[in-house]
């Protein structure tokens, strides 16, 4: 009976022990779930597709001049982003840690709007940027 009593007591204290991340695992779980399905099932076909190509292929595929053009589109763009981004970016920095006005909150909270609005509205936007129609490519 004492060696029962021992065990629960063990089971119990582990049970109700407190950890400093409550919730550790279930998030740990989800983010790498998350990774899997996201990230590395998409990446793993395109390695399973090119492991049938021979290297030639992949370079003639690589270099095409639709996949150039492609690269060059992202780069572009990108880099005009990045420097739109930073030269507003420095001034309205600049703005609300020098000047004290009316709706420096709102702005505020519109500076940080970018870094929670994707996570939300991607799921609600594929549907739409990504039809059903669309040609495969």
């Amino acid at each position: 009976m004492e060696v029962c009593l021992r065990g629960n007591r063990s089971l119990m204290s582990r049970l109700s022990r407190r950890t400093a991340l409550p919730g550790f695992g279930l998030s740990l779980g989800f983010s790498l779930t998350f990774l899997a399905l996201v990230v590395l099932i998409p990446l793993s076909t395109v390695l399973v597709k090119s492991a049938g190509m021979g290297f030639g292929q992949i370079v003639n595929l690589v270099t095409s001049p639709r996949a150039l053009a492609a690269y060059a589109l992202t780069f572009g763009a990108s880099f005009t982003a990045a420097l739109v981004d930073t030269a507003f970016g420095v001034i309205v920095a600049w703005v609300l840690v020098r000047y004290r006005f009316p709706g420096r909150g709102f702005l505020d909270a519109l500076v940080d709007l970018p870094f929670a609005v994707p996570t939300a509205v991607r799921p609600q936007a594929a549907p739409i940027t990504n039809p059903p129609s669309a040609p495969a490519t």
